[in-house]
């Protein structure tokens, strides 16, 4: 078993509210648990603006050395990420190793990916975040012989030329492009099933993978911390109306995901995209889950502009007793959300019907006079819609169908009359 590091954890108040700095500084303690490393202290300074050199003020950088020695701390972590020369500096001055917010995260993607595809995007995130802080790292390389912040699916020599850094990330960019073309012809095979698809998203720890075993029986890992499960999960399920549909899982979003990690896995993101429909997995029971709910929908808008369409909350272990006194409010301001417990099983089948009912949303009957000339769009309508009559004629074909928002975007120009939606 690995020796747990010790570290002291550092935040810089800058004149926000005195609770979201709080929740920030705890979830920044829950990551460095989920490294492996034990917070000896927490220190938070208030200044107007982060010091250029040190990020921090130089007397806080002088008082933080000194409980280094005392606590004898393996490292101290920034709960921003910090500059190339930030670093360097701070390094220098407490002699331990310094890690930032991004290095951190990026730390646990290395520890949870377990896939092949997984695994390349994370270096491939980590290749991204090194390569401007090669440059002066100078005693920070001879620390870094392992833990926090060394860890990778490559193992990969810190002390690399850059050029050959750059090598690797322009290689990890291709091998990553082929896959991403796999996962493309995967959803293509999908439509061509008329599988409908629901991607389970939410804040990590909100209980996304113990929903997805819940809706399809199945038994993927669950640990109740910070990116438990970080390669996506695909499961057959069963709604209450016998349709069998498919449920994905995907990473778990944080307050300032690292935006090497968002550019890395943008092939696996895109799942949340293309599906039609978003469960939005909220714990109930975190203090900050208001906040947790804006961060999540900020993520979900910089993939997709028009997720909210798609979007159905789902407020998650509601049989914990310390929900009760939110449940009221939240079902208020948000009438159409399930009220769930994904390890007891309470309200699963409610939201299997809202999962059903929002699915027949997406799709449209449709009537169209189709040339014989758009022989592929017959066989796609025929491959992914619901044919409800077809009629031959000398010069075109009349097709009265059901299909999804895509297909019906698509046959547009075709269409008798103003699409509508499925009755």
């Amino acid at each position: 078993m690995n020796k747990r590091e010790k570290a002291i954890l550092v935040g810089l108040d800058t004149g926000r509210d005195n609770e979201d700095m709080e929740h920030s500084m705890a979830e920044l303690t829950l990551l460095a648990d989920t490294a492996g490393a034990d917070a000896a202290e927490t220190i938070i300074q208030k200044r107007n603006t982060p010091d250029r050199a040190y990020y921090i003020g130089r007397g806080k950088v002088e008082e933080i050395a000194a409980l280094v020695d005392m606590l004898d701390a393996d490292m101290v972590i920034f709960n921003e990420e910090l500059s190339p020369s930030q670093i360097r500096n701070l390094d220098s001055s407490l002699g331990v190793k310094v890690i930032d917010r991004t290095a951190l995260i990026l730390d646990i993607f290395a520890r949870r990916a377990l896939s092949r595809e997984g695994k390349l995007q994370v270096e491939l995130a980590q290749m991204q975040y090194l390569l401007p802080r090669l440059i002066g790292l100078g005693n920070q390389l001879s620390r870094l012989g392992g833990g926090i912040g060394t860890r990778g699916p490559g193992e990969t020599q810190l002390e690399v030329d850059r050029r050959v850094i750059r090598k690797r990330i322009s290689d990890l960019k291709k091998e990553i492009a082929e896959l991403r073309k796999q996962r493309s012809l995967h959803r293509e095979r999908r439509k061509r099933n008329r599988f409908n698809v629901i991607s389970l998203v939410g804040y990590t720890n909100a209980g996304k993978s113990t929903l997805l075993n819940t809706l399809t029986g199945s038994d993927l890992y669950t640990e109740d911390k910070l990116f438990a499960t970080l390669d996506p999960m695909v499961r057959r399920g069963t709604l209450n109306s016998n349709r069998e549909v498919l449920f994905t899982d995907t990473v778990g979003f944080i307050e300032q995901l690292p935006r090497q990690l968002v550019t890395a896995f943008q092939a696996t993101l895109e799942e949340i995209s293309v599906a039609d429909l978003l469960l939005h997995v909220v714990d109930i029971n975190h203090p900050d889950h208001l906040n947790q709910i804006k961060v999540v929908r900020e993520h979900l808008s910089k993939i997709d502009p028009d997720y909210s369409r798609r979007e159905l909350l789902v407020f998650n272990k509601v049989d914990l007793p310390e929900e009760e006194s939110s449940r009221a409010y939240l079902e208020r301001e948000f009438p159409q959300a399930s009220f769930i417990s994904a390890k007891t099983g309470e309200g699963v089948e409610d939201l299997k019907e809202k999962i059903a009912a929002n699915i027949i949303k997406q799709r449209y009957r449709i009537k169209i006079y189709l040339p014989y000339s758009e022989g592929k769009l017959l066989s796609e309508i025929q491959e992914r819609g619901d044919i409800e009559s077809i009629e031959y004629k000398s010069n075109q074909i009349i097709i009265s169908a059901v299909v999804d928002k895509d297909l019906a975007d698509r046959l547009n120009s075709y269409i008798s009359t103003d699409i509508s939606t499925e009755q």
